[in-house]
């Protein structure tokens, strides 16, 4: 068992996020897709530096999203040790 490596990118689920301002450019929002779906969450609204920080690769995309889209994230967590329990289970059967 101790040979077993699991690759977690090869299950892993697709996240994306984006930054934007509104027209004005003085309100800044941050939006997430997870899963690939099309609709997306609630934007949420961030200031001004931390959009900076996000644009300028300051920040990774995944701890932007445990900081402004934290119950996705616990979900996204709990699913990817499900799948690699669901996987372990299949490989020891």
């Amino acid at each position: 068992m101790s040979e077993l490596e699991i690759d977690v990118q090869s299950f892993d689920i697709p996240r994306m996020v984006s930054v934007y301002p509104d027209r004005a450019g003085v309100r800044w929002w941050t939006k997430a897709w997870f899963n690939n779906r099309e609709e997306g969450e609630h934007s949420v609204e961030i200031d001004r530096m931390a959009a900076i920080r996000f644009i300028q690769d300051r920040i990774e995309k995944d701890e932007w999203l445990e900081e402004f889209f934290p119950k996705q994230m616990e979900i996204y967590h709990n699913a990817i040790e499900q799948t690699k329990e669901q996987l372990l289970n299949q490989l020891n059967y």
